[in-house]
């Protein structure tokens, strides 16, 4: 029987140990970013999706925003050489192209990099993410690959705190922001928080001047500010010959302007998406795919 017991007190102590290793977490994965040149992060399981194809257009079909497009160019470009850049916060407008121009800059920084230089690498953040975003930069930081850190109609709204994990990791702390990481965000508000919340803070706060402050502290996390305004109807017609010359699509000039003014007009905007869509459903009526 004494023989037994250590036997059996052994197997107690491995079961306990297996139970217990299935209960851990699961070691966190050093992310591949060699596999792709985009990513998008899922939060949940603290892992880089690589992604295939980049949903994008040309660098040069973007008309309107060119003093923007070559300031978002430049910064980007010091950036993937390891040179200082700043995070940027593209805001203004809607449907004005940001999330586009973000993507086109990202792929024309990349083939003009030197010969042998590593490519920069674009992570996509979901703005529901917005808290694990320090977790994201740590395991960033790790990999020799610049990195941008992009986040698609950035704001905060109601009760939201999560804004206090964004300038925590847009400041860095202690360590500072990772050399190899910058944070580009689009949003419809230059200041990202609502309205509603500053006057919510400054109606209970014993300073009312430090809701503003908390305020305009979030925006000032960007180094680079670039807004984007409406289109006018030169510069959506300029979108639109763009498109039509870059797919060959073929139509009479005359029929082209009357149409886009028509579905600009019927839409109630003109924009880089409202141009997109036009010529979507040209394309279609011409039975011809928009590819190149």
């Amino acid at each position: 029987m004494t023989d037994t017991a250590p036997d059996q007190t052994l197997a107690t102590l491995l079961r306990i140990a297996d139970a217990l290793e299935r209960l851990a977490p699961p070691a966190k994965r050093k992310p591949d970013l060699s596999a792709a040149d985009a990513f998008v992060w899922h939060a949940a399981g603290h892992e880089l999706a690589p992604v295939a194809k980049v949903n994008r257009v040309a660098l040069s079909l973007l008309r309107g925003v060119d003093r923007v497009r070559d300031t978002l160019a430049e910064n980007t470009e010091r950036f993937a050489r390891g040179l200082p850049a700043n995070n940027v916060l593209l805001w203004g407008a809607r449907g004005m192209g940001k999330s586009s121009l973000v993507k086109a800059v990202h792929a024309d920084t990349n083939q003009r990099l030197p010969k042998g230089a590593l490519p920069l690498k674009l992570i996509e953040i979901h703005r529901e993410d917005i808290e694990s975003l320090p977790v994201l930069m740590g395991l960033l930081k790790a990999d020799p690959h610049p990195a941008v850190v992009f986040c698609d109609d950035l704001s905060f709204d109601g009760q939201d705190t999560s804004y206090k994990s964004l300038k925590a990791a847009l400041d860095g702390g202690v360590e500072g922001r990772p050399e190899n990481v910058v944070f580009y965000a689009t949003s419809n508000r230059r200041h990202l928080l609502a309205r509603e919340m500053v006057e919510n803070e400054r109606s209970t706060s014993i300073n009312p001047g430090e809701a503003v402050e908390e305020k305009v502290s979030l925006s000032d996390r960007f180094g680079l500010w670039l807004g984007f305004h409406k289109c006018s109807q030169d510069e959506y017609l300029a979108m639109i010959d763009g498109y039509v010359g870059h797919f060959g699509l073929t139509i009479e000039p005359e029929a082209l302007r009357r149409e886009a003014l028509e579905w600009a007009t019927t839409r109630g905007s003109r924009s880089g998406r409202t141009a997109w869509q036009y010529i979507q459903d040209l394309a279609g009526r011409l039975e011809t795919k928009l590819e190149g």
